[in-house]
This record gives C-alpha cells, structure tokens and sequence, in this order.
C-alpha cells in the first residue's frame, strides 16, 4: 500500500532529488511519518516551448492509516494506491500432455515464463532460431541481401520487437503493466523504464534481456526450441489433441498460438483446419526519416540541446470520413531496416538502440485499411500485405531495394529522388518511386494529407527533403482468431489459446507481453501443475 502524489512540476535544470522534496511538501506532514519515497513515473510536458519541464509522481510509505490520510486530504493530486500484483491461483484440472506455446515473441516469451515459474513446464516452440543465430542471420541480409525466410527481423528469438526500438509504451491500462516493466529490468534492462512514461529498452540491450529469460525458463524446466514449425493441429472430440511440428507428431495438453503478426503460413493452416478467424483493420504506408536535430528544433525550439532533454518523439494523427493516418513506432535517433520475411518482397520497419543518437528519426506514416478495401475473407488482409510487398520489390528492382521519395515529391507528384539534408538509412538501397505507383488512391491521397496537416503540429514534418521509404504493412495483425472472452480458448477449438498480436489481442511488444501472462494465468486458474 502507498499514497501517490501526482503533477510533480520540477525544471529541467531542477536535481532529482527536488521531485521527492515537492512531493513531501505537497503532503504537508512531517518527514518522520516518511518511510519511503520513490518516483513512480516522470514525463516530459513540452507543449509549451518557452516552459518546458518535468512532470512526475512519488509513492510515499507513511507511517500513518494511509487510506484514511488520502480521504482526509481531498485532494485530486493525493491518492490512496493498493500494490496490486499479478495472482496466480492454480485449477485442480490433471493435464495429460504438456502445454505448448508456439511462437517466441513478447507474447509466448511473457505466457512461457508465467507458466515456467508457476511449475507448469512449458514446451516453446519457435520456427526462428535463438537471438545470437538470428542476429547474424539479419545482418547477413542487410548487408547482403541474402534472406532466410525462416529467421530474420519477424521470425526468431524475441519476435518482431527484438530489431526494433524495444518501446515499451502502452495505449492499455493493465496492472500486469508495472509487473512487465519490473520483469524487463529484472533480466537486464535499465531500471529507468519502470519509472519513465514513455519507457524504451533499445534493441541492443532487448536481445540480451530476451537471452536471459529464456535461460530462465530452461532453468525452471521449461523447454525452448528453436528451428520447430508448426505445420497442423489434431483434435479429438472438438479439443486439441496434438500437433504435427517439422513433419513429427507430438502430445500437447495445450497450445498457445503467440504466432506474431507475420506468421502467415500458419493462418492459412489454422484456417483450412477450421479454426475461427475474421479479418480485421490494420495500416498501411512507408516510414518518414527527417534529421533527428530538425525534430528537437521544432519540440523544444531553443532549449533543442539541452542535457536534461530526450531526444525528440511524436505522435501524430488525423481522421477524415472514418479513415485515419498517423504515425507509428517511432524510432528517435535509430533506422529504417529491411524487414522482409519472405522472398521476393520488401517490408520495411525502424530500429534504435538504446542511445537513439543516430542521425536521423524515423516512423511509420500509414493509413487505416479495413475489410471494406481488401475483402472479407478471414486471410483477404493477408493477401493484401502481401500484393503491395511483392509490388514493392518489383518497383525496387527485384533486390530488396525500398521505394523511395521525398515528401515534397510526393507532394507536387514529381518521380525524382533529389536528396539534401536527409540521407536514407534502408541498408539495402533506395529505387525512386512514385507512391501512387504502389498504393490505392485512398492511401496516397491521406498521406499527403497527413503529411500537411501533421506539419502544422511539427514544424518541418512535411520538409521537402524529408525522406519517404516503403513499404511498410506489418502495423499489426491483419486477423484475428477468435477466442471466448472468458475461457480465452479459441471458439472452434478447446485447448486452443489464441494469444498476443499475431492472434489479433495486442499491438506492440507491451500489450502483447501483457496478453501472454493473461493466457497463462487463465491456463494455470484451470490446471494444477
């Protein structure tokens, strides 16, 4: 239990300590009813150029009733907290097969480690292989163009999130949330994430943070295997009785589907075994690269520099008609990589490492597509992603190569890729190409109004030099396999557990880590270990 005290307003020139001191005098007791104090959250509040500062919230211990004291106070600001933390109740339900977990992203990283420390040990199985295999994989393709469809920046150790920026930023409110965030730091990453608002690990320190859970989770019993594809379920009586992985035959109690967002393969085989699924919304577009100094400048205008300061992020969106565009993962300080999983396609995504002090800034410009533009077939978003991919690796000249602009190109509808300050950072190389080209008009047409509606927010987002690269699809999950809300098991097979993003449950590596310790704790509340 703990009182928390909230809008903490301190400068950016203001020691850390002075968040603790305002927030004792907000409580206006004595310091000796203070048995502990630590900051819980800070944020940055730059709405205001001209008056910049830090906002943050402490947890006090108090030697006092301290529900009592929050109620006495009145105060908006003073607010009675319960530390609540995930409970792991076990079911008395005999399991006469392991319980597998397919797929080792955020989710099935998240659902595997809850089930291993819980005693249920799970059998993990990813097509990709461990971090340090994959890492060379990956580099190997960035450099050379030589791709391994079945491990690379979607398929492996970590999933999708493991070359990305590692944010840790959430739209949802979960308690698991600070229960995530304390996991991270206890395998390894900065403790400063479960105290920042807009916490990120960066993906140099994310592959060793990955590494050691999964060791944990070797060493609590559990099993990981790397290189396992998952090619057909079998049931009895309407519930999961086994499935087939790398042509062999094998037991499982229950399976959890964690398949990450790109695992398309096994869509299409969950599908022809009649397993439930819908199409659903999910964006498309290219990622933006502008000078990362030229995003500080129009944030924090003459304080851009100032050692107190981040490095400058946004989020921006616009709707019009029912259809939005706005931008996605941005990456401050990081890069645009060559993201493909298949051969003969090109996908893009963004990188930083922990530091984020690259040259450039880069996110996600993309525009909301739902069923209404590529059909209502449960895998129609699939075959869509799919034809722009393959498209785009045409108009880059059939080598991973990316489509390329420059946004005020794009903007007067010139084919010309003139570079100035902004140098493209797609490792494999940039082919001009007229959006349009690629792209139904309803996309194009709400990029670039995007793009100037989202330069009257930030100053220079629309800059004729800005750099526009493509293609970007893997936003989310373009279905969902649908589970009972309750029971969390698919609607058309028991057993089944539909999980993270891939399943259509979560949107980045948060929600996603979160949706996995919800499965597991569903599986652990009905079976005993």
């Amino acid at each position: 239990m703990a009182v928390l005290v909230a809008n903490i307003i301190t400068g950016l020139d203001e020691p850390e300590q002075e968040v603790i001191r305002k927030g004792i005098k907000k409580l206006g007791i004595a310091k000796r009813l203070i048995i502990g104090a630590d900051i819980h959250k800070k944020s940055l509040d730059a709405r205001n150029r001209n008056r910049i500062a830090f906002v943050s919230s402490v947890l006090f211990q108090l030697d006092l009733d301290e529900r009592q004291f929050c109620e006495r106070m009145g105060d908006h600001d003073i607010l009675y907290r319960e530390e609540l933390t995930p409970s792991f109740p076990h079911g008395d339900q005999v399991l006469n097969a392991p319980i597998v977990v397919v797929g080792f992203g955020p989710a099935g990283l998240f659902c595997a480690y809850t089930l291993a420390k819980e005693g249920y040990h799970p059998i993990v199985l990813e097509r990709g292989y461990d971090v340090d295999h994959r890492v060379n994989a990956v580099e190997r393709f960035w450099k050379e163009g030589v791709l391994d469809p079945e491990c690379n920046v979607q398929f492996g150790e970590g999933g999708a999130g493991t070359f990305s920026d590692g944010k840790l930023t959430t739209r949802i409110s979960d308690d698991r949330c600070q229960y995530i965030l304390e996991q991270f730091v206890n395998f390894g990453a900065p403790e400063e994430i479960a105290v920042k608002a807009k916490p990120h690990i960066g993906t140099d320190k994310l592959r060793g943070v990955i590494r050691n859970m999964r060791l944990e989770i070797e060493r609590l019993g559990g099993e990981v295997r790397f290189g396992q594809k998952l090619e057909k379920v079998h049931r009895t009586n309407g519930r999961i009785a086994g499935i087939t992985v790398n042509g062999q035959k094998m037991a499982a109690g229950a399976l959890v589907a964690a398949l990450g967002h790109s695992a398309r393969d096994t869509f299409s085989m969950l599908h022809d075994e009649g397993v439930w699924m819908e199409p659903k919304s999910f964006s498309v577009g290219m990622r933006i690269e502008h000078l990362q100094s030229s995003i500080d400048s129009a944030l924090y205008g003459n304080l851009a520099g100032h050692p107190s300061l981040p490095v400058g992020e946004y989020q921006l969106s616009y709707r019009e008609n029912g259809r939005g565009v706005y931008t996605f993962c941005m990456c401050p300080g990081g890069v645009v990589v060559p993201s493909s999983s298949s051969e003969g396609s090109v996908v893009t995504n963004g990188m930083s490492e922990y530091s984020r002090d690259g040259r450039n800034a880069n996110s996600a410009l993309v525009v909301s597509v739902s069923p209404e533009d590529f059909g209502t077939h449960p895998l129609d978003g699939v075959r869509f992603q799919k034809s722009l991919e393959e498209k785009a690796f045409q108009l880059g000249g059939a080598d991973y190569c990316a489509i390329g602009t420059t946004a005020g190109d794009f903007l007067k509808g010139r084919n010309r890729f003139r570079l100035k300050r902004v140098e493209p950072s797609y490792a494999l190389g940039v082919t001009p190409c007229r959006p349009e080209e690629l792209f139904p008009a309803f996309v194009t047409d709400m990029m670039k109004k995007g793009l100037l509606r989202f330069d009257r927010k930030l100053r220079g987002f629309a800059a004729e030099d800005s750099v526009l690269t493509g293609v970007e699809t893997r936003t989310s999950s373009p279905l969902r396999i649908v589970r009972d809300s309750e029971t969390l098991m698919s609607r058309s097979l028991d057993g089944l557990y539909p999980c993270g993003e891939g399943a259509g449950y979560a949107g980045g590596i948060m929600s996603a880590a979160v949706d996995g310790v919800r499965v597991a704790q569903k599986i652990i509340s009905v079976y005993r270990p």
